[in-house]
């Protein structure tokens, strides 16, 4: 073989055309993230967690992530502090060490739901008597993850002016299927009673008198009012989107799209107080108002938001996966067509439903450690995530995951199969 063919055959690629691929594809992996967040206080109940930059090991490298958090807290601050100093860690405990990062994006839906409950659990030993509602964000990447208990809510703006919920609203006034939980749990849900057969006000569940079906804390209530949270993963386009979280002292004034409208064109540490400018301009301070703005961009692109608005997608699963109109601000040689791509989606209140076995990672749980609160056990002593689940299809009561014995005690007050022993007090939520 001549030197001349031998040159053809091993001819390389230039290390500037090389270095340039390396870059563009570190860039599309690796968004910006870019936020602001503004509280006008009422009651000084509502708090925040913003942490940007969070490391984890994976192989030989470091993968990065952010979180976000809104707690809007009832009856004092202790739930919402409490939470917003522990839930992360608790979260993070009950994902398995090891973990690539496609893995440890799929293991966050069953993670944040045992965290949510341990931080119940843990909380109800403080014997206080407040509660808070929770949003919950996780930012891997171009992967979003939102965990929700409570009337706060997360709205999703992609590049190209689509809207997305990413949160379940858990009123009792709107939401039927968590009155029929309720009541079915031992609950009962009305109106308050001003005397002569009077009722006012929006729904609550007595006793207790809380407006939600879920939250963390609220020990005066019942076990009915679960800390179990809506939880919905999706995965952005590299064109990314914009995040507003806010607590209901916004969402009660303001819809999602007047929200998103005013706040066009601004960065996101204008568009947070300008949001909740918008909110006290429009029913006055009623409430503690806070809102948290989160901007995912394409790196080296101009921090802008989308000019093109769109209409509104529901709750549906049908609303992803739609392709959009090119971008008004995205070089679309630069990034992949805009599709919002649904991963997970669940909001049942049943422990035996949101950590099954039918979790795609096997060792999701351990045999000998809690699901919940990942103490370790001995052998026998797990109880399982299915022992007394009527219809439980193809689980055995020995399928895993187990529970501890106070973890299964939690998990049968939650059902109403045990009583909480909770003491009744009014609630101003």
């Amino acid at each position: 073989m001549s030197s001349s063919t031998r040159d053809e055959q091993h001819q390389t690629v230039p290390l500037s055309v090389l270095l340039k691929r390396e870059l563009l594809s570190e860039k599309i992996e690796r968004p910006e993230i870019v936020h602001g967040q503004a509280c006008q206080s009422k009651k000084g109940e509502d708090f925040t967690l913003l942490k940007t930059d969070c490391q984890r090991l994976v192989g030989d490298g470091v993968s990065t992530y952010s979180v976000f958090g809104l707690f809007d807290g009832h009856n004092g601050t202790a739930a919402a502090v409490y939470t917003k100093e522990n839930l992360l860690d608790n979260v993070l405990s009950a994902i398995p060490p090891d973990l690539n990062r496609d893995e440890w994006v799929a293991a966050l839906p069953r993670a944040l739901v045992a965290g949510f409950v341990k931080t119940d659990k843990d909380f109800q030993q403080k014997a206080q008597r407040s509660g808070t509602t929770v949003t919950f964000v996780i930012v891997e990447r171009w992967v979003v993850t939102v965990a929700s208990v409570g009337d706060s809510r997360c709205v999703l703006e992609s590049s190209d002016g689509g809207i997305y919920y990413l949160s379940a609203d858990h009123r009792l006034e709107t939401n039927e299927e968590e009155r029929v939980r309720i009541t079915s749990s031992g609950g009962e849900v009305g109106r308050l009673n001003t005397g002569g057969g009077a009722e006012v006000g929006p729904l609550r569940c007595w006793p207790g008198g809380l407006c939600l079906s879920r939250s963390v804390g609220d020990m005066d209530i019942g076990e009915f009012i679960v800390p179990v949270p809506y939880v919905k993963q999706v995965k952005l386009s590299t064109g990314g989107g914009r995040l507003v979280i806010c607590s209901d002292g916004v969402w009660d004034a303001v819809s999602a799209e007047v929200a998103l409208d005013s706040c066009r064109g601004m960065s996101a540490e204008v568009a947070a107080p300008h949001i909740v400018k918008e909110a006290v301009q429009a029913k006055g301070l009623r409430d503690d108002t806070t809102c948290i703005v989160v901007d995912i961009l394409p790196q080296e692109k101009p921090p802008s938001v989308p000019h093109t608005k769109k209409p509104v997608k529901g709750m549906l699963k049908a609303m992803f996966r739609k392709k959009s109109s090119e971008s008004s601000y995205i070089d679309k040689d630069y990034l992949e067509a805009d599709v919002v791509e649904e991963l997970f989606e669940e909001g049942s209140a049943l422990l035996s439903e949101r950590l099954d076995t039918k979790y795609p990672l096997c060792n999701m749980f351990k045999l000998f450690m809690c699901a919940v609160c990942q103490v370790e056990m001995k052998p026998g002593e797990g109880i399982s995530i299915h022992e007394g689940t009527p219809n439980p299809g193809k689980s055995r009561p020995w399928d895993g995951p187990f529970l501890c014995e106070s973890c299964q005690e939690k998990k049968e007050a939650m059902e109403g199969k045990r009583a909480s022993g909770r003491v009744s007090s009014g609630s101003d939520e």
